[in-house]
C-alpha cells in the first residue's frame, strides 16, 4: 500500500559533486520553470498602469531597480540563504514549517496522536536541546500549547497560505501560457489579436490538464532542456539589447532609482508595484519541491543559471526600451518586442514549451499539497492515482485536476489580457510568501532556539518589503485581485468544515467507545459464533474498542476468528519508514485473538494501490506473536510493539502464500515451517517462516496456526458509514456547518474503502448515526 523505494534517495549525509550537479540539472525543470517565465509578462504589467515616461529614463531605469533588488532579496537573500535551511527532515513548504512547529511546540491538530509518534526516527532527528526555561522560546512554547485558539489561528494561518498556493495553481498555467502566445500580436491587428490569443491559449491549457493523468514521468526528461534553452535564450537576448542600444543600463541597479521612481510616479508608481511583483512567482516552489532535490543543488542552480540568466534578461529589456521610449505606451510593450525580429518566433516556441512546463511544476505542487492537506484532515478525501512507481512524488487527482482546468479557462476567458491575470497571480504570491515569514519567524524561535531579536528583524525586514507589494496588490482588488480572495476564501471553508467535522466525529468516537471490561465479560467466545477468516474493523481511534463493533455485534452476533482493529493514521512527519509502519499490540488476553494495529504514514508518503498491505499487516501480526506479546495490556493497550513490513524484518517472520496445488516442498534448513493444518478446498495456502531461535512457545504457535487459518479463509474489512447530526439544541452556524457542510463534502468524497484498497465483495458498512 505504500511506495518504499526512492523515497529516502536525497537524505544521505554526503554528496557527490556529480550527483549535486545533476540534481541542479533536474531542479530547473522541476523548481525554476514559474519563476524563468516571469519576462514574458513584468514590462508590460507594470507599465499598462498609466506610468508616464520622460526622456531621462527614470521610469524605466526605476522598476528596472526594484525588479533587480526584489529578485536579490526575496529568493536570494530570504529563500536561499535563509528559508531552506528550515527543511522538515528534507522537505519543504507551508506544512513543512506548520509540522516542525507542531513537534517542537505540541499544537499538532491531528487528534489521535501517540507519544509512540514521538520515538519515530524522523520526529527525533531535529530535536535538540531545548532552552533555558526563563528563555522568550520557552514561554512561547508554552503559551502555544495552553491556548487552542492561538493552535488554530496557526491551523487557519498554515491553511491561507496553502489556499493561496491552490489558486496559484489555477492563476499561473493562465497567465503564462496567455502570455507565451502573446507574440502572436505581431502577426495580426491590434484588433483581432486577442481573437486569437484567448483560443490558442485555451487549447494548449486544455491539452496541459487532458495529459496531467499520464504523469510527468514520461516527458520530465525534457523539462530541463527547456528550461535551461529558455534561460540561455533570454540571457542572450538581454546581453545583445544591453550591448546594442544602452550598456550604460547598468545605472539602474542603484537603488537610487527607486526613490527617484516614487517621487515622479507617486500613487501611480506605488500602485505599480503589483506588476513588479510578478518577477517573484515560483520563488516558493525552490522551497516547496526541496523534497525532490537538495538544498545544495536548488543553491548552485539558482545562484549560478537562474538568478543572472533573469537579471540579464531584465536589463536587456530595460534597456531597448530606454532607446524606444514609443513603446513603452504601446499595447505591445511585452517581451517579444526586445526580441529580434528573425527571431520572434523560434523563441515564441520555446516560450510556450517553458511556460507549459512552469505550469506543469505548479499543477503538480497543487496535487502533491491537496494530498498532505487530506492527510492531516483538512481537506476531503480524494482520489490519489500514482502516475509513477519509480519517481516518488508524481500523483494524480482526477476531481481536482478538472476543477482547476474549468477554473483556469474561466480566468482566461473571462479576463483575457495579463494585466487582470497578474493582479490575482501577484495577490497569491505574496500572501503565500507572507504566510512563510510569519511562520518563519516561529521556526527561528521554537525550532533553532535562536534569539528572539533575529526573529523580530526577520518580520520587520521581509515583512515590510512583502507587505509593501501586498498593500499595493489590494489597491487592484477590483482589477483581478479579488480572483485569489474568492478562490482561498472557498478552498478555506472547505478546509475548515471538514477539519472541524472530522474533530467531532473523533470525539464522538472518543466519548462512545467500548468499555474493555464490557469485552471482557463475554470470555473469549465474545458471546457470539466465531467464524473462520480474519476480520478487519476500521477505526480512527487509537485506543479503545469503538461503537461500531458494540452496534455490529448487537444485530448480527458472528465475527471472525481473528479480529484486528486497524487505524490509518497521519503523523507530523514527512515520511515514516516502512521499519516503523506498524504498531501491534493485543486487545484482552491472548485467547481472544483479538490485536490492534496503527499503520502510521508521513503527510508525504505514498499510498500504494495493492494488495501487498494486507500481507504486511498479517506478517506484522505474526511477528508480533513471535517476539512474545505478553497478555499484559488487558490494562493498558497503549503499550504496542514497533513492528515493520515484511522486507525489513528479513530476520523475523516471512509469509508465503500459494495456491493450494503448487506449495513448495521444503524451506530452508536454517528455518522451521509452521504449517497450518488441512481445511477444506483453501483459496489457497499459507506458510509463515520464523527463525530457528529464538524459540517460540506452543502458545505462539497456536496462536500463528490459526492466524494461518484465518489468513487461508480470506479477510473482511468492516467499515463505519456515519451520518453526522447536529445534536437538539446546537447553534444555528454548527446546525450549518454539520448538517449540510460536512455531510455534503462526506457525501461527495471517497469513502474509506478507497483508503484501504478493500475489494467490495470483502467489504461491509456498518451504519451509524453520529449526534454531535
Amino acid at each position: 500500500m505504500d511506495l518504499e523505494g526512492g523515497i529516502h534517495q536525497n537524505r544521505a549525509k554526503k554528496e557527490s559533486w556529480r550527483t549535486v550537479l545533476t540534481l541542479a540539472y533536474q531542479s530547473l525543470g522541476v523548481v525554476y520553470g514559474d519563476l524563468s517565465i516571469s519576462p514574458l509578462y513584468v514590462y508590460k504589467n507594470t507599465f499598462n498602469n498609466n506610468i508616464p515616461h520622460s526622456e531621462t529614463n527614470e521610469e524605466i531605469y526605476g522598476v528596472m531597480s526594484f525588479v533587480f533588488w526584489t529578485i536579490t532579496l526575496v529568493p536570494l537573500l530570504k529563500y536561499v540563504f535563509i528559508v531552506l535551511k528550515a527543511d522538515d527532515n528534507g522537505e519543504g513548504g507551508t506544512f513543512a514549517l506548520y509540522s516542525l512547529l507542531c513537534r517542537h511546540a505540541r499544537v499538532n491538530s491531528l487528534p489521535n496522536c501517540q507519544l509512540a509518534d514521538e520515538d519515530l526516527t524522523e520526529y527525533k532527528k531535529d530535536r535538540i536541546k531545548l532552552s533555558p526555561k526563563s528563555s522568550f522560546g520557552s514561554r512561547l512554547k508554552s503559551t502555544l500549547e495552553k491556548h487552542r485558539v492561538l493552535q488554530r489561528f496557526l491551523l487557519v494561518l498554515a491553511l491561507i497560505g496553502t489556499c493561496m498556493v491552490i489558486g496559484d495553481g489555477i492563476l499561473t498555467p493562465a497567465i503564462s501560457v496567455f502570455s507565451a502566445v502573446s507574440g502572436l500580436e505581431f502577426s495580426v491587428s491590434k484588433e483581432h489579436h486577442k481573437y486569437v490569443e484567448v483560443p490558442v491559449a485555451c487549447i494548449i491549457l486544455i491539452g496541459l490538464f487532458a495529459l496531467q493523468h499520464y504523469g510527468t514521468h514520461r516527458v520530465g526528461f525534457l523539462f530541463a532542456p527547456v528550461v535551461l534553452t529558455w534561460l540561455l535564450c533570454i540571457s542572450s537576448i538581454g546581453l545583445y539589447n544591453i550591448v546594442r542600444w544602452n550598456p550604460h543600463v547598468y545605472k539602474a541597479l542603484s537603488p537610487l532609482y527607486m526613490y527617484k521612481f516614487f517621487k515622479k510616479t507617486q500613487k501611480e508608481g506605488w500602485m505599480s508595484l503589483c506588476a513588479i511583483l510578478l518577477c517573484i512567482t515560483g520563488s516558493e516552489a525552490m522551497f516547496a519541491d526541496l523534497g525532490h532535490f537538495s538544498q545544495l543543488s536548488i543553491k548552485i542552480a539558482f545562484t549560478s543559471l537562474v538568478y543572472p540568466s533573469l537579471i540579464l534578461a531584465y536589463m536587456g529589456q530595460a534597456a531597448y526600451l530606454s532607446k524606444h521610449p514609443s513603446m513603452v505606451n504601446d499595447y505591445r510593450i511585452g517581451f517579444y518586442v526586445s526580441v529580434p525580429d528573425n527571431l520572434r518566433w523560434p523563441v515564441m516556441v520555446i516560450a510556450i514549451l517553458a511556460a507549459v512546463v512552469g505550469s506543469q511544476a505548479i499543477i503538480t505542487g497543487t496535487f502533491s499539497i491537496i494530498k498532505q492537506c487530506s492527510a492531516l484532515n483538512c481537506f476531503p478525501r480524494v482520489k490519489i492515482i500514482h502516475t509513477s512507481s519509480k519517481i516518488h512524488g508524481q500523483i494524480y487527482i482526477p476531481e481536482i485536476n478538472w476543477i482547476l482546468m474549468m477554473l483556469c479557462l474561466a480566468v482566461t476567458v473571462g479576463f483575457r489580457d495579463t494585466r487582470r491575470m497578474g493582479n490575482a497571480s501577484g495577490l497569491a504570491v505574496i500572501t503565500v510568501m507572507l504566510v512563510t515569514t510569519c511562520l518563519m519567524s516561529l521556526v527561528i524561535v521554537l525550532c533553532w532556539h535562536k534569539s528572539v531579536f533575529f526573529a523580530i528583524c526577520f518580520v520587520f525586514f521581509f515583512g515590510t518589503i512583502e507587505a509593501l507589494y501586498f498593500s499595493a496588490s489590494l489597491v487592484k482588488f477590483l482589477e483581478g485581485a479579488w480572483v485569489p480572495i474568492a478562490l482561498a476564501f472557498v478552498f478555506l471553508i472547505v478546509m475548515c468544515v471538514w477539519h472541524y467535522g472530522t474533530l467531532k466525529k473523533y470525539e464522538f468516537d472518543l466519548q462512545n467507545k467500548v468499555s474493555l471490561n464490557w469485552l471482557l465479560s463475554f470470555g473469549p467466545s465474545l458471546g457470539i459464533v466465531r467464524v473462520r477468516g480474519i476480520g478487519l474493523i476500521h477505526t480512527e481511534l487509537v485506543s479503545g474498542i469503538p461503537a461500531i463493533f458494540s452496534h455490529f455485534v448487537t444485530n448480527l452476533p458472528a465475527f471472525h476468528q481473528v479480529l484486528v482493529f486497524l487505524c490509518i493514521k497521519s503523523v507530523p512527519v514527512p515520511h515514516v519508514g516502512p521499519e516503523e509502519r506498524f504498531l501491534v499490540g493485543r486487545i484482552g488476553p491472548r485467547k481472544f485473538r483479538l490485536y490492534r494495529c496503527i499503520v502510521r504514514y508521513g503527510y508525504r508518503d505514498v499510498h500504494k494501490d495493492d494488495m501487498e498491505f494486507e500481507k504486511d499487516l498479517v506478517c506484522s501480526i505474526a511477528e508480533f506473536i513471535r517476539s512474545g506479546g505478553s497478555d499484559d495490556l488487558v490494562k493498558d493497550d497503549d503499550k504496542m510493539t514497533v513492528v515493520g513490513t515484511c522486507s525489513t524484518h528479513t530476520e523475523g517472520v516471512q509469509m508465503s502464500e500459494d495456491e493450494e496445488d503448487s506449495i513448495d516442498s521444503a524451506g530452508p534448513s536454517e528455518l522451521k515451517e509452521i504449517k497450518s493444518p488441512p481445511a477444506i478446498q483453501p483459496r489457497k495456502r499459507v506458510r509463515f517462516i520464523i527463525p530457528e531461535s529464538p524459540k517460540i512457545d506452543s502458545g505462539a504457535k497456536e496462536e500463528l496456526n490459526e492466524l494461518m487459518e484465518a489468513r487461508e479463509a480470506g479477510t473482511a474489512y468492516i467499515l463505519g458509514h456515519s451520518y453526522m447530526r447536529a445534536k437538539q439544541g446546537s447553534s444555528l452556524i454548527k446546525k450549518l456547518v454539520i448538517d449540510f457542510g460536512y455531510e455534503f463534502l462526506r457525501r461527495n468524497s471517497r469513502s474509506p474503502a478507497y483508503e484501504l484498497s478493500a475489494p467490495h465483495a470483502s467489504t461491509l458498512e456498518v451504519g451509524m448515526i453520529y449526534n454531535v
